[in-house]
């Protein structure tokens, strides 16, 4: 396999697979902090920041340096198609504060005649990239909203610069106050333009295509609602566009994740349609084949379902749920990952799309932020990387088999990459091949995890316990129940069998003696009244826990007393029992809930159940529960 491998951690490097994984000498090492780096899409050319300047390198056996180009802060990096151009935006300077005059800090590079063919200013980093047409003979520039210019330059190499102020083309809204959100230019020979515009005033959200440069009578049209944002994703050939539709808030109150809806359009306009997802919930992931001829969803609730479409929106197959929010096509698309990282598990499986999506294999990458396919379509790159994780910076290449063959640790990892290769250099899998020997990292790997798993089976297994009732001197068995009723009984009940009370920190003190209900005061006074008037002898005087009826102190006697079964300190006719709660107390108690719920969820990951997302987040605040119950003067 030729594929190259780039890891960014503080500087980048260039490693050689076909070289034992080594480091490619004659690659110009950067000498200060690299803010971006990036390959062009054709894997002709990388280029990385330095402070005062980006290099461009020939992604060759040799890795010799290109061209330096001395442009100080540059933060982000973009190359045309061909890897013509390269653009970068800099870090934008006010000239005058008096006129607003901004710095040119966008600049279109062209990498074979050394010079700059166009700059502007764009003071804000999001959205700033040039679009170039796949055969770039044509690059879109986004106007305040208002406006997409487009201009030649196929001839740049003959001018000094590009002048901004006579575009060839231009795109104008029909209304002059409507304003779009984002575009996308398709790939393909015969370019078009998706363009997005929100809901607005109660209009609808719309996504329209054109032809460029017919911007008279759009090809495509869809009008939805539910859209605050959309992402434009195209197929490969430019003849189909997925928009993804998405809100921030979900109007029925189901799901913190927002709305999201998927829509199909085709660039002749012949279909246009809403796709139908059995499963409530948001959209993970989708993603488009190499081929074109289908696409991918992954949605719903955990466990989410993972559905495949063809072109034109009909349902294809459905595999079986499970906790997945990613997947990715091989570069040939013979084979399909489907995982589940972030706050899921990372467990990935590969199906073989060719031979009825049967099972290839099944492994766990654990913690990872980075996943892509290799151009070749045999190997799996995974890595965890800074500063979505500061800890285990490191990355893994894995064989389609689920075989581990290479790994590479880091104290910090940015980035991680292949470098792009098109499919034509490989020849199609007719078959999956055996995995390699694995190299001796990945082999060290193995047997370390495999001694660890041992060793962990080796100790006594019993019912879990949280950490800090582990090895403790006193053995007998308790619950947060028990420490709780105990607590709200005012030490009637015992949290450790040894007979002691346990009191609660700033909450109102516990006694026998009752509190007098609203409703049994009301009805005192009503019996009061009434014997009065009757012109009784005797005056009774109820004790204050007498109910709504005659009380015999002879046979009610324990009526007085605390029922052991109202856990909630009231009685059954509504009086109060062992004092009125404080703040304090009613905020242990819901706390004190909260850790019986994690107790549960912790037995369930310890015996190999999966959990959803919201599960796993309330496990991670244990601690959190822990220090607020500590505040509140709440002790185990």
């Amino acid at each position: 396999m030729s594929s190259k491998t780039q890891f960014y951690c503080r500087q980048p490097k260039c490693i050689e697979l076909t070289q034992d994984y080594e480091e490619i000498t004659t690659f110009p090492k950067p000498t200060g902090d690299c803010r971006a780096s990036l390959y062009s899409g054709n894997g002709k050319y990388f280029a990385y920041t330095q402070p005062s300047e980006v290099v461009v390198v020939k992604a060759s056996e040799d890795a010799s340096e290109e061209v330096r180009i001395p442009t100080p802060e540059v933060f982000d990096l973009h190359f045309s198609p061909k890897g013509t151009y390269l653009c970068f935006w800099c870090k934008p300077v006010l000239l005058n504060k008096e006129s607003g005059v901004w710095s040119k800090n966008v600049k279109i590079f062209n990498i074979s005649t050394k010079k700059v063919v166009s700059e502007w200013s764009n003071k804000i980093q999001g959205g700033w990239k040039p679009q170039f047409t796949q055969d770039e003979k044509l690059f879109a520039k986004n106007v305040d909203n208002r406006e997409i210019h487009f201009y030649d330059v196929t001839n740049s190499s003959n001018l000094e610069e590009i002048n901004l102020s006579q575009p060839k083309f231009k795109y104008k809204p029909a209304d002059s106050k409507d304003s779009f959100q984002n575009f996308q230019l398709s790939p393909g020979l015969n370019a078009s333009i998706a363009i997005f515009y929100p809901e607005k005033s109660g209009k609808p959200a719309t996504v329209v295509i054109y032809n460029v440069p017919n911007f008279n009578q759009p090809t495509s049209k869809k009008n939805f609602f539910k859209a605050e944002r959309c992402q434009l994703k195209w197929n490969s050939i430019g003849t189909a566009l997925l928009a993804l539709a998405s809100t921030d808030h979900d109007t029925t109150n189901k799901s913190y994740y927002g709305e999201t809806n998927l829509y199909l359009l085709g660039i002749a306009g012949s279909y246009d349609s809403r796709i139908d997802l059995k499963k409530q919930g948001p959209i993970h992931d989708i993603t488009w084949s190499p081929s074109a001829r289908e696409f991918a969803v992954i949605y719903g609730y955990m466990p989410a379902e993972t559905a495949f479409f063809d072109a034109r929106g009909n349902l294809i197959h459905s595999l079986p749920m499970s906790p997945k929010n990613t997947i990715l096509y091989s570069p040939h698309a013979r084979f399909v990952l489907v995982a589940g990282f972030g706050n899921l598990q990372g467990t990935v499986d590969v199906y073989d799309r060719q031979n009825k999506f049967a099972k290839v294999s099944t492994f766990e990458a654990s913690n990872t932020s980075v996943c892509e396919w290799s151009p070749c379509g045999r190997f799996i790159l995974t890595a965890t990387t800074s500063p979505r994780l500061r800890v285990d910076n490191g990355c893994k290449i894995w064989h389609a088999s689920g075989k581990l063959i290479y790994i590479k640790e880091y104290n910090e990892l940015y980035s991680v990459g292949w470098r792009p290769q098109g499919v034509e250099e490989f020849p199609p899998l007719k078959g999956l091949e055996n995995a390699p020997e694995p190299h001796q990292s990945a082999k060290e790997y193995v047997e370390r995890k495999r001694a660890n798993s041992s060793s962990s089976e080796s100790k006594p297994s019993g019912a879990y316990r949280p950490p800090h009732a582990r090895n403790s001197a006193n053995n007998t068995r308790t619950n947060l129940y028990q420490k709780e009723l105990a607590a709200s009984l005012g030490g009637s009940a015992s949290a450790s069998g040894t007979g002691r009370t346990k009191t609660v920190p700033g909450a109102a003190p516990q006694t026998a003696q009752p509190v007098e209900s609203k409703s049994a005061a009301k009805n005192r006074k009503k019996r009061e009244a009434k014997k009065q008037s009757q012109g009784d002898d005797v005056k009774a005087t109820p004790s204050p826990s007498s109910s709504s009826s005659e009380v015999n102190t002879t046979k009610n006697s324990s009526a007085a007393q605390p029922s052991a079964s109202k856990v909630d300190g009231t009685s059954e006719g509504g009086s109060v029992l062992g004092g009125i709660a404080s703040l304090e107390e009613k905020k242990i108690r819901s706390l004190l809930k909260k850790l019986r719920a994690i107790e549960v969820l912790k037995m369930k990951q310890a015996n190999g159940d999966e959990l959803e997302d919201t599960q796993i987040s309330k496990i991670q605040k244990e601690d959190d529960i822990r220090k607020e119950l500590s505040n509140l003067g709440w002790t185990d």
